[in-house]
């Protein structure tokens, strides 16, 4: 197996920096470095988007932005919950520099975690995971707000329950750089396990309206608003295949195979989340219609 090397911060705007992840599932290959990260640099430090894996993930992203300014990194945010953006956490917080989340991400970071580090370990081994722990952000917010930390206005957007219950975007006026976190995926199938699809939908629309040059997704390679329509015709066509598939009496069992989209049988993870995306929302749909 070849060694993994560390990919290179990309200017996607000026002073703001894309670290792409691999894509994928999580697995040794990869290191579990599949989540896209980023930060940006103002006139007085850094603000760090998203903290990787592991703990070595973490070391690595504050080695790529000491390799791009010597300004101090004056907090880093995590966008929403997902294990291979949690992580890498322990690297910053060891230096001295605080973790921010919303409320409710960290809520279900708390309630969950536990498990996905347990689950990283099995998956990546315990020496690459070694010094990754869970942590309490040492900052929490609610609503949508501007973070001035480094001499330069970053707005930060909640739009309530959508691709998670505290899944946050970044805008940085400046360039039009939008970090959009978990709510929007570049040519991936998005996971909707924590999802809730009108109201990601209605994110997605606002997302949309703001003035943006660049997305960095939080899959795949940086796009353009073309991503966001993209995204929206997935949700919407899961969402009706399912409801169909329910609507007709069909097992389960059969969910998977029968919820084909073939528009987006090309994305990245479509085999394995596809399926596992009509079965969480055919299971969901099947409750309500007993309540």
């Amino acid at each position: 197996m070849q060694a993994y090397v560390s990919p290179k911060a990309v200017e996607v705007g000026p002073g703001v920096f894309m670290v792409q992840g691999e894509p994928g599932a999580v697995d040794m290959r990869n290191l579990g470095r599949t989540g896209n990260a980023g930060f940006i640099v103002g006139e007085t430090g850094v603000l760090a988007i998203d903290t990787g894996t592991s703990y070595r993930n973490g070391e690595a992203l504050l080695a790529t932005i000491r390799s791009v300014t010597d300004k101090p990194v004056r907090l880093a945010l995590v966008t929403h919950a997902q294990k291979d953006f949690l992580f890498g956490a322990a690297a910053f917080r060891e230096r001295g520099i605080p973790v921010l989340m919303h409320r409710k991400a960290a809520d279900l970071m708390a309630s969950r975690c536990e498990r996905c580090l347990r689950v990283l370990k099995e998956t990546l081994g315990e020496e690459e995971m070694k010094g990754t722990v869970m942590f309490t952000p040492d900052q929490q917010f609610d609503d949508s707000q501007t973070l001035d930390v480094i001499g330069r206005p970053v707005r930060l957007f909640y739009f309530g329950h959508s691709s998670g219950p505290g899944d946050v975007a970044v805008l940085d006026p400046r360039t039009g750089v939008l970090f959009a976190g978990g709510l929007l995926d570049q040519a991936r199938i998005p996971d909707v396990m924590d999802g809730d699809i009108d109201g990601w939908l209605v994110a997605l629309d606002a997302l949309r309206k703001l003035p943006t040059q660049v997305i960095v997704p939080g899959h795949g390679p940086r796009t353009s608003a073309a991503a966001i329509d993209a995204q929206v015709r997935y949700l919407t066509q899961l969402r009706a295949r399912v409801a169909q598939l329910l609507r007709a009496g069909t097992a389960l069992s059969d969910v998977p195979k029968a919820a084909a989209l073939p528009e987006f049988a090309g994305w990245d993870q479509y085999e394995t989340l596809n399926a596992k995306n009509a079965s969480t929302l055919f299971v969901r749909m099947q409750r309500d219609q007993l309540n």
